[in-house]
């Protein structure tokens, strides 16, 4: 845990501080994934969610095992197929022949992080599922809310090469979803580094023999959050935001532009991303720096540019190399 005093809450500079430390702990167990890691400290200070789009074998799982490890945060792996049924993730209702009464059992949706492996696997019904509990934080069974805990974040990972089998998420879904990070494979200095780990015995089930420790807890992320919110944001900043947003929809190259929730959603990570550089304002330059991971997902490409060899980051390079910076 952090430096601070049991009974004490932390500062917002202690709690930045852990939270930077954080990305040092998860390099124990994960060899170059800083961006993504950053990402997820992210989602965690806004209370948002995440979709981790990479090839199968890069640690996506076990990148989320170590991020809850690090912030001593509970943390359940689902693993979605075409046989999941809604109650698998929230929970259902269970005859308990010692009090002739029906009980709810919890289900792995009841954590601080629920990592939901291949989400694009499973039917929609069960993908549908999550809607609730990734917007109200509740489950509701048979007419009553159950509060989710706090924090609640779910990290869903889906693999961008594997079409056959997969239901892909529909808009209403993705837009569920603060950020969309790719994880890429490794440089070949990384791949080295985490071969020579394993070769001298690394075991990814066995984090605390690893090094990693707890650098953060609930108290840290609330103070953390707290100071987040009270980031300032300067009006021709909102403006700026806007501006961004409103130049996907009338993008040549995209069918779909980002909706008003897509601008709430780069205003909170870009206000989270100047906290964690130090600032308490954020600039036109965080909000560059946060567009493409807030936005790739809430967009979608025009089935001609497609074709012409377009991708969605290269849209969004464009957008913003095309809308006027604010002085």
């Amino acid at each position: 845990m952090s430096d601070v005093h049991p009974g004490s809450e932390p500062s917002a500079d202690s709690a930045r501080h852990a939270l930077i430390t954080l990305r040092s702990e998860v390099a124990k167990a994960v060899v170059g994934q800083e961006e993504t890691v950053t990402g997820l400290v992210i989602a965690l200070l806004c209370r948002g969610h995440v979709l981790l789009e990479g090839v199968p074998g890069v640690a996506k799982t076990l990148l989320v095992r170590t991020v809850s490890a690090a912030l001593s945060l509970d943390h359940r792996r689902v693993q979605f197929t075409p046989d999941l049924m809604p109650g698998d993730v929230t929970g259902s209702m269970v005859y308990d022949a010692r009090t002739a009464k029906f009980e709810f059992r919890e289900g792995p949706v009841f954590t601080n992080l629920l990592l939901a492996d291949e989400i694009n696997r499973t039917p929609p019904k069960t993908q549908a599922a999550l809607l609730e509990a990734m917007e109200e934080r509740q489950v509701t069974t048979d007419g009553r809310p159950m509060a989710l805990p706090d924090p609640f974040v779910v990290t869903a990972t889906q693999n961008p090469v594997e079409y056959e089998g997969t239901y892909p998420l529909p808009e209403a879904q993705l837009d569920r979803f603060l950020l969309k990070l790719i994880v890429p494979l490794p440089e070949r200095a990384h791949e080295v580094e985490m071969l020579g780990r394993h070769a001298a015995g690394f075991d990814p089930g066995d984090l605390t023999a690893a090094g990693v420790r707890a650098v953060a807890g609930a108290a840290e992320l609330k103070a953390a959050r707290d100071a987040v919110n009270a980031v300032h944001v300067a009006p021709q900043v909102l403006g700026y935001i806007v501006d961004v947003c409103r130049a996907t929809r009338t993008s040549p190259s995209l069918l779909l532009g980002a909706s008003p929730r897509g601008a709430t959603a780069l205003l909170r990570t870009s206000r989270a991303w100047a906290w964690l550089s130090g600032r308490d304002y954020v600039t036109p330059d965080d909000v560059k720096a946060l567009a493409k991971a807030t936005l790739r997902h809430r967009v979608a490409l025009r089935p001609e540019a497609e074709l012409e060899g377009a991708t969605t980051d290269g849209v969004l390079d464009g957008v913003l190399a095309s809308v006027p910076v604010p002085r």
